[in-house]
């Protein structure tokens, strides 16, 4: 754990793949014009406190949902990649549009088309319910599954390699 600790400490970008990481992965279709997808709030405030600490947040992913929209403008993500088949050509666009090394990105994803994201970035996780060739290839995996808690505990690993976590959580302990 030492090692992703080390790597956490220089963290500037953490980019989300969504379905299966900030969803269970399960996708609810009652008609052919309808999707629903259950974000998790423990995740949503994770990432608003991720980026409080200073680290930017970014997603992408391959589907095109106007639920990803709402949720990602609710949390105040700005930087938003949908639609991407190929998750890297976005991954160079956010990159150097913010100016960041490999090193200083982690990169969250849960299956194949995440593969080579999560090898390329400084710090590759994926979520505990990943398959086993994904979880053998990051550099972490979470205690959680996607959607269940799995982007704060991710947060707050960052954040605790950052010692910003335990400030943040004393603006809580000392409310008047």
């Amino acid at each position: 754990m030492q090692n992703i600790i080390d790597k956490a400490k220089n963290i500037k970008l953490v980019i989300f793949d969504v379905d299966g990481v900030l969803t269970d992965g399960r996708l609810y279709m009652p008609d052919e014009h309808v999707q629903y997808k259950a974000f998790h709030c423990h995740d949503g405030l994770g990432i608003i406190l991720l980026m409080q600490s200073g680290v930017d947040v970014g997603i992408i992913t391959m589907h095109q949902s106007p639920l990803i929209t709402q949720r990602m403008e609710s949390l105040g993500v700005k930087h938003v990649y949908q639609g991407q088949k190929k998750k890297m050509n976005a991954y160079v666009d956010l990159t150097d549009k913010l100016q960041l090394s490999d090193e200083q990105v982690c990169y969250v994803g849960d299956d194949l088309p995440d593969l080579p994201l999560i090898r390329r970035a400084g710090l590759g996780i994926t979520v505990a319910s990943a398959p086993e060739f994904i979880r053998q290839h990051a550099d972490w995996h979470t205690n959680k599954n996607g959607g269940h808690g799995a982007a704060r505990e991710i947060c707050e690993v960052i954040m605790s390699a950052q010692q910003t976590l335990e400030p943040i959580y004393g603006e809580y302990l000392y409310v008047e």
